[in-house]
């Protein structure tokens, strides 16, 4: 069992399934760069586009690469085909009420908008998105944001994430990880679901949150 006073909440693959654009889309920029799409796939989960294309392409310039992720984003925004919520998200969600939470998302505002509206998930009031941060996941500057924003001290605060980049920075932020979906297993998530289903939340007497599977 985890107890928490705020929860840190990734978005893809975490609360919105949205591997079939994901997909799409890094395929067809893989294979426009003569790079392998398998290959391009196992780096793209949890991290902003550019740090992607830093990684998969590392001596093209960084201007270069942002000014293709700004193109990716609105490419991503427009593709909603295939984007529903992961098992149990919207019960989770409508847990969440009262309790601090903020989304923190290597996703900019645009494309968290779109993706949260098409699998009908309420946007949280505290977001912490791709032009809140000057670093990507795996650095957790994100996050220390998220837990700043809303008043939190790390250590009591709890993140949800699917990705080795989304716990790898959960951990560097001094914060305990919920693991959701098959790809956060490999990576050592202090409490693992298969999705949010299988994920008991009680409220404690004291403000906190009790975290265990079901």
């Amino acid at each position: 069992m985890l107890t928490a006073r705020a929860l840190l909440l990734d978005m893809d693959g975490t609360l919105v399934n949205s591997d079939a654009v994901v997909e799409r889309v890094w395929r067809r920029w893989a294979l426009r760069h003569g790079l392998d799409p398998e290959a391009a796939l196992k780096v793209v989960h949890g991290r902003q586009g550019h740090a992607t294309m830093a990684e998969l392409l590392p001596d093209r310039p960084v201007e270069q690469n942002l000014a293709e992720n700004r193109e990716m984003l609105a490419e991503e925004t427009a593709d909603l085909d295939g984007v529903v919520p992961v098992p149990g998200a919207p019960a989770f969600m409508a847990a969440l009420a009262g309790l601090p939470h903020a989304l923190v998302t290597s996703a900019d505002e645009a494309l968290a908008q779109a993706r949260m509206g098409a699998a009908g998930l309420p946007v949280p009031a505290v977001r912490v998105t791709a032009e809140s941060v000057g670093a990507s996941k795996p650095d957790p500057e994100g996050f220390l944001k998220g837990a700043a924003e809303l008043g939190i001290a790390p250590a009591d605060c709890v993140v949800f994430e699917d990705s080795e980049a989304g716990i790898r920075a959960g951990r560097a932020a001094g914060m305990r990880v919920v693991g959701v979906g098959p790809r956060a297993a490999a990576f050592g998530p202090d409490l693992h679901v298969t999705d949010l289903t299988e994920l008991r939340m009680e409220r404690g007497g004291d403000g906190t949150v009790l975290l265990s599977i079901a």
